[in-house]
């Protein structure tokens, strides 16, 4: 993965590009395509800001995330978002290509059934 990291209002350091480094590059072998991150840090008077936009193929993510007094735990937080964007990104595609759509008609009847109805 691909990764650009801009520093707002925050002097850039080692650490914390390596920690930006370890937590995406885990998400890298979720991806099935060679991604590009855009990530943002950035200070604005307590808050701490981690923003990025991944493009993989198919796949754009935006996320953002605003902690206080903490830049490492808005990285964590945000990659975690990340992971479940993915996540939930690829379990649609699943479902998608393995012709899922008799079991979401099967749910929808489950629930539209007359003993749950009343009336």
């Amino acid at each position: 993965m691909k990764i650009s990291i801009m520093f707002k209002n925050i002097n850039s350091s080692d650490s914390l590009k390596s920690h930006i480094h370890k937590k995406f590059d885990r998400l890298d072998k979720m991806l099935d395509n060679p991604a590009e991150a855009q990530v943002v840090v950035s200070v604005e008077k307590l808050w701490n800001i981690a923003d990025i936009n991944l493009n993989c193929g198919k796949i754009k993510i935006h996320a953002k995330e605003e902690v206080e007094n903490n830049m490492y735990s808005a990285i964590d937080t945000l990659s975690d978002n990340v992971k479940l964007q993915i996540r939930k990104y690829k379990d649609k595609q699943r479902l998608h290509l393995s012709g899922g759509k008799d079991s979401l008609k099967e749910n929808v009847m489950h629930i539209e059934s007359p003993e749950t109805i009343d009336g």
